[in-house]
């Protein structure tokens, strides 16, 4: 059933970039984003597995629709700025998600259904879609009608969407089992299991903020490689010492690594001198995709074959590969 929401974000990757690329991002973020809000809603309705797996789906899609448009309109607002600002755009995205698990657990104390917090939810997004959209760029660059639907990325794309997929491959680890890390290696009290995400989590999103003022003064290139390094330093010291403190610092430190990779390629993919901005996102968000999709099943496949310190020693080598990749990248 979980499955449901990551194919239909899967299923709609292609779909989106060829609808930007045909109806412009800002007609879609528009429908996108209201259709994403009111498919919430028939998850609180959802009576048996089959609703609640239909609602998940399109859950996922319009969810994905929503992520390459709003993508491919902060890539023309960069040209506008003339500089790199997409990584505080994602800075906002993981307030968003603060705040969401703010409000739902506000609503969950009030003994409020979900039913009824999803309305709430959607009331409010739908005023914000509504407000913010006459003030979104209405023509894209190297917007076109005849993109394919498809399109295989090219040699640039694909070293930018396997930068993307290491960096994921991290973020899914850190999502789904610094908690059990925490709990089997660390050893925490189970009051601080959380600790280490809430850790990552923070400095994942505050650091976001930052990150476009060093990428404008050392370039695209030099952050990318030393933020692979910063992974793969927060991984082997939360490995080498499982101690309560010196896995924070090393949960902080991944968090650092990983904030700024996602936005930066994404932004270097919307430059694409060979496809339109959403589709060139949707190409390297399907590779990046991936990794953040087998992840979590490959430290759990590891962690069963051995142990789970060496399963995040196999993400420390992805913040690497990041840098080699980084390195090896000709920079167009």
């Amino acid at each position: 059933m979980l499955l449901a929401l990551p194919v239909g974000l899967c299923v709609s990757l292609p779909l989106s970039g060829w609808l930007v690329a045909h109806k412009g991002s800002k007609a879609v973020i528009l429908s996108a984003s209201l259709l994403y809000s009111s498919v919430l809603i028939t998850i609180g309705f959802a009576q048996t597995k089959w609703q609640l797996m239909l609602a998940l789906f399109m859950f996922g899609m319009a969810g994905n629709m929503g992520n390459i448009s709003i993508n491919t309109q902060a890539v023309g607002v960069e040209a506008l700025y003339k500089r790199t600002i997409m990584a505080s755009f994602h800075g906002v995205w993981s307030l968003a998600g603060f705040s969401g698990a703010a409000l739902g657990t506000f609503l969950t104390g009030l003994s409020i259904i979900p039913t009824y917090h999803f309305i709430v939810v959607f009331g409010l997004c739908a005023i914000i879609f509504i407000s913010a959209n006459p003030f979104l760029i209405k023509n894209d660059i190297k917007s076109t009608e005849n993109a394919p639907l498809f399109s295989l990325p090219d040699r640039s794309l694909l070293k930018l969407g396997l930068i993307c997929f290491c960096s994921m491959l991290c973020e899914g680890a850190m999502f789904d089992w610094s908690g059990i890390y925490f709990k089997k290696i660390v050893m925490a009290k189970p009051s601080l299991v959380g600790a280490g995400y809430t850790a990552f989590m923070c400095t994942m999103a505050l650091s976001r903020f930052v990150s476009d003022y060093f990428t404008t003064r050392f370039g695209f290139k030099r952050i990318v490689q030393v933020s692979g390094l910063i992974i793969m330093t927060g991984l082997l010291i939360a490995i080498a010492f499982p101690h309560f403190y010196t896995a924070i610092t090393g949960f902080l430190l991944v968090g650092v690594g990983v904030s700024s990779i996602v936005p930066l390629i994404y932004s270097a993919a919307g430059k694409s001198k060979t496809l339109s901005p959403g589709v060139a996102i949707a190409s390297v968000s399907t590779i990046g995709f991936f990794g953040f999709l087998i992840g979590p099943p490959l430290i759990g496949l590891l962690a069963g074959v051995s142990s789970l310190r060496l399963s995040f020693a196999v993400m420390a080598f992805m913040g690497l590969c990041i840098s080699v990749l980084a390195t090896i990248r000709k920079e167009k």
